[in-house]
């Protein structure tokens, strides 16, 4: 015969409470704080709306995650919670057991709520604490709740419940600080983003992202807004482009107006840019405007010409370069002395180096290598896609025997694997393969090495060789 366990006391608890919500407020009063998140996790799943506001009213921590609860969620038990909010922002004196700060509703990694509910033996003091710390100052620390979200726009509109948060805030302005600290765009009509932007604190954001095909004029409408964004560390810019009716001077008067608002930024520090044609030609302007040291400049696949390049390598605001990336970036007929500059400039900090395809040939290499063989904390080299002689490369692997952290090399076939016709020939590209090999292991022992072809013309994938040759399948 067996005997049924006793229901444990937080099953007593979420039966009471789910059950008759007139028990609801004295009940919360007594209940110990590390039972609201199970019970505000069944209440929320069970969709027991009048009952989330209740306990949303009494929440006995500094910061409600709710975010990682947002993919269970409609928009009538989101709006039960923000009721809950409108019940403790419309009391003028502050309810006894009133502790709730922050609504977080970034859709974080971490199982907050599994921490909280015990599975884990981080007290809820010190998650709390550790969430919270990381929030910007509230403006004379007068506004009761800041809220915490992530904003991204794909697929033509706003998620429902963001858009009725957004509504509810905008009626609620000056008793919320409402805190975003990433931005990404992926694709909406720009009107709609500047209504938005118009609801949030625009010194929060700290990173951004514009990943979908702007019009230069379309990027001139954001740019006041990015201005403001006074703590933006981050800047990613996807396949900006230029029409062909904009004048010559209407077009400068707008890489202007975009380069200007770097001016506001103090803390700006990490630049990416694909395929972006505008700054061909005055990157100067950008680079002028830069306020603190970058860490980070990407530009793939975009136009700059040998001007660009110069100006990059005499800034003084890459001298503590972590990252380069200019892959896709066409360096044949460019002066070598600008890159050798730059990586001189950066040789005591630069972790990243990316040269991928960049059509650099062999004397264009033979200049940069004493500067990119004094680069000490150099990492992960990628110079993969430049048409390189054997020579050339054997030259290379000897300069970089001083580059004791090298832990990803990614070199080119050597010239010698094609035929006259460009066409790859496997067994002289393994044979040459085996001999770089041999040639970089009397020097040194490589972590992860690889010598890879151009990509193939059919299929576009690059065969490579690493230990033995891998073939592409056309």
């Amino acid at each position: 015969m067996s005997l049924q366990a006793p229901p444990r006391l937080l099953e007593l608890a979420e039966q009471s409470l789910l059950r008759d919500r007139a028990l609801a407020i004295p009940t919360l009063e007594e209940l110990p704080r590390e039972l609201f998140p199970p019970l505000f996790m069944e209440a929320f799943t069970r969709r027991c709306c009048e009952t989330l506001t209740t306990m949303v009213q009494a929440w006995p921590f500094t910061c409600l995650p709710l975010g990682s609860l947002m993919k269970s969620c409609n928009l009538e038990t989101f709006r039960a919670v923000l009721e809950g909010l409108d019940a403790l922002l419309a009391q003028k004196v502050r309810p006894r057991r009133w502790k709730l700060q922050v609504l977080d509703l970034r859709n974080v990694d971490e199982n907050f709520w599994g921490i909280w509910s015990g599975a884990s033996a981080l007290s809820p003091e010190a998650l709390s604490k550790r969430r919270t710390a990381g929030n910007c100052p509230r403006p004379g620390g007068q506004q009761p709740l800041t809220v915490i979200l992530d904003l991204c726009f794909k697929n033509g509109t706003l998620d429902e419940c963001l858009t009725h948060f957004l509504e509810w805030g905008k009626q609620r302005k000056g008793l919320l600080h409402v805190c975003c600290k990433e931005l990404q765009i992926f694709g909406i009509a720009i009107h709609r983003i500047i209504e938005v932007l118009n609801t949030v604190e625009l010194d929060c954001i700290q990173e951004v992202e514009v990943c979908c095909p702007w019009e230069l004029s379309i990027l001139i409408r954001f740019a006041p807004y990015l201005g403001q964004m006074r703590n933006l560390r981050k800047l990613v810019l996807f396949n900006i482009h230029v029409s062909a009716c904009i004048p010559l001077d209407r077009k400068e008067q707008f890489v202007t107006q975009f380069t200007s608002q770097f001016l506001k930024l103090d803390y700006f520090q990490k630049l990416y840019m694909h395929s972006v044609s505008f700054l061909e030609g005055h990157l100067d302007q950008l680079l002028r405007c830069l306020q603190a040291p970058l860490e980070t400049v990407v530009m793939t696949e975009c136009l700059l010409s040998e001007s660009d390049l110069k100006h990059l390598s005499c800034c003084p605001s890459i001298r503590q370069l972590k990252e380069l990336d200019l892959r896709g970036i066409t360096l044949t007929h460019f002066s070598p002395e600008p890159l050798a500059v730059l990586l001189e400039q950066a040789e005591a900090t630069l972790q990243t180096l990316d040269l991928e395809d960049c059509g650099i040939v062999d004397s264009q290499l033979s200049a940069i290598l004493p500067a990119l063989s004094r680069c000490s904390q150099l990492s992960t080299f990628s110079f993969c896609g430049n048409l390189i002689s054997m020579a050339a490369l054997e030259n290379l692997l000897r300069h970089t025997v001083g580059l004791s952290k090298l832990s990803l090399e990614l070199y080119p076939a050597p010239l010698e694997s094609y035929d006259a016709q460009g066409a790859l020939c496997w067994g002289r590209f393994s044979q040459l393969g085996a001999e770089l090999m041999k040639t970089l292991r009397d020097l040194r022992q490589p972590k992860i090495i690889v010598f890879s072809t151009v990509p193939c013309p059919r299929c576009g994938i690059r065969a490579s060789y690493d230990l033995e040759p891998s073939h592409c399948l056309c």
